[in-house]
């Protein structure tokens, strides 16, 4: 079935980011986005006929901004503006990152108040159609004043310049514009500009975390609910007066997952009447930490919303009243390049995230260690002291956990002046987002092992889970096989991460 397009230049959310990123779907402008860019256009063109001064659109840029450019210049002026910021470092984003951020940048300008022609996110989208990806080098922007350096690498494809990826090669971006039929775009004044002054490096990246967060806090549930009827653990934890107690909405809806999931569980019958009232906070604490985690996904989400609909743009050209044109319009310069709306919430979900990688962490332990396994050997082996078992998988989710919380210090709280002091306080917004992405793939492989060493310990149970969990455990077994012996593991936990990433324990519900 085809993924549903995404109309850009009103109302989109993360899911959409998501749909065109990652699943292929087209993006088209709103049909009212033409007309009020033509609108638009047309003022800051009257603003220049009639000798102002703009920034960035007649004059130099950051402490150069004092400069006044000649009208003869100006397209040499956004020509040299993109070949100048493109000095990006480091391995180029993905191109699920990439194709966000054509979509993203049509969008913003499609908003209406950058001032440029409709030609520009027009050309943005179809490069996106066509699919060319322009090679976007991930280090260089410090996230204000906008994400200049990799947005500059994105830009420079249209221009005929920079590189791009076309069918998996790699190729100068004249020539992907030729393979595909595509005319360079004759930069007009401010295009130049508006096409790199934006927070959307920053968005995308955090975006597309989010989304793949969403997935890991539902699997983390499920996960954890084989790991707590796997080590004979108690249900009082999940009774629903507890969470009365304390409602927070994400609390209770791990908690009624859990629950949900261990009903009918012939292994938690097996063991009802044993006296055991309590387990170790790894198992006890599961809806207050993952329920935690829910909480940040929602603000960070909320924050992102924001920010996927906003002006990020400067100048911008506003109308002094929307309902009233003739009320006349004024180009200003502010801040919305800033990306603190997003670094700050981006910086939290890293933390949230490695708090649940190091609970995936602990059950992992408690499945492998004798002394509080409740019956099962020593590292989940045959044969102990021969074999090893899942004991360096244990540490691999030992390290990926560490890992994180070496990520988890906030890069928002830096800051370092740029452009001769003129921009003082930076958001260092794509490093929390680059950060973020990194934590959601170490989370998908702690919570992979974890889920492995569940489902080695389910067969080793003498009864079996509950219905749900028993199909959870069947998808397991499609991405690794059961444990007959000491192997390698890497390609099947690879295999179980990406098919968490995905979604495949979820569905099996």
């Amino acid at each position: 079935m085809p993924v549903k397009a995404v109309i850009v230049g009103r109302q989109i959310d993360i899911e959409e980011v998501h749909r065109v990123a990652r699943r292929g779907a087209d993006a088209t402008l709103h049909e009212a986005a033409e007309s009020n860019l033509l609108r638009t256009r047309a003022l800051l063109e009257r603003a220049l006929a009639d000798g102002a001064t703009v920034y960035g659109v007649n004059t130099g840029f950051g402490a150069l901004s004092g400069v006044k450019v000649p009208t003869a210049r100006l397209q040499d002026l956004q020509r040299n503006l993109l070949r100048s910021h493109a000095v990006g470092v480091g391995e180029p984003l993905g191109a699920d990152v990439v194709r966000a951020l054509l979509m993203l940048r049509a969008h913003t300008l499609a908003l209406g108040a950058s001032g440029v022609r409709p030609l520009v996110p027009q050309r943005l989208l179809e490069l996106l159609r066509a699919g060319v990806v322009p090679v976007v080098p991930c280090q260089g922007s410090v996230g204000a004043s906008g994400d200049l350096a990799p947005l500059a690498h994105l830009a420079l494809p249209l221009i005929g310049e920079g590189e791009a990826w076309l069918d998996g090669q790699r190729m100068s971006g004249a020539d992907a514009l030729r393979e595909r039929g595509i005319d360079p775009l004759d930069l007009a004044a401010k295009e130049g500009l508006s096409l790199i002054n934006g927070t959307q490096v920053t968005t995308a990246i955090t975006a597309l975390a989010l989304a793949d967060a969403r997935e890991l806090v539902e699997a983390a549930d499920i996960i954890g609910a084989s790991s707590l009827d796997a080590l004979l653990g108690t249900t009082a934890c999940l009774d629903a007066r507890i969470h009365a107690g304390k409602p927070h909405p994400g609390q209770i809806h791990s908690a009624e997952l859990i629950a949900k999931l261990l009903a009918g569980s012939p292994l938690n019958q097996s063991h009802a009447d044993c006296g055991r009232v309590q387990d170790a906070y790894s198992m006890r604490c599961m809806p207050q930490v993952h329920g935690s985690v829910r909480a940040a996904i929602d603000y960070a989400a909320a924050a992102v919303n924001i920010e996927l609909n906003s002006f990020t743009d400067n100048p911008l050209v506003l109308l002094r009243d929307p309902n009233d044109h003739a009320a006349g319009f004024d180009v200003l310069s502010g801040g919305n390049f800033h990306a603190c709306s997003v670094a700050l919430p981006a910086d939290h979900m890293t933390a949230a995230l490695t708090t649940l990688a190091t609970i995936s962490e602990r059950r992992t332990d408690r499945l492998c260690t004798a002394a509080h396994s409740r019956g099962l050997p020593a590292f989940l082996t045959n044969d102990p002291g021969v074999e090893s078992g899942f004991m360096m998988a244990q540490v691999t989710a030992a390290a990926l956990a560490s890992e994180c919380k070496s990520m988890s210090f906030p890069a928002s709280t830096d800051s370092i002046p740029t452009s001769a002091g003129k921009e003082d306080h930076v958001s260092m917004g794509p490093i929390a987002a680059r950060k973020l992405a990194a934590v959601v793939r170490n989370l998908a492989h702690v919570l992979a092992i974890e889920a492995a060493a569940a489902a080695r310990a389910m067969d080793l149970r003498d009864h079996p889970s509950s219905p749900a969990l028993v199909r959870v455990h069947a998808v397991i077994r499609e991405h690794v096989a059961p444990f007959t012996g000491d192997r390698s593991m890497t390609a099947e936990l690879e295999s179980l991460a990406q098919a968490i990433l995905d979604g495949a324990l979820r569905q099996a519900l």
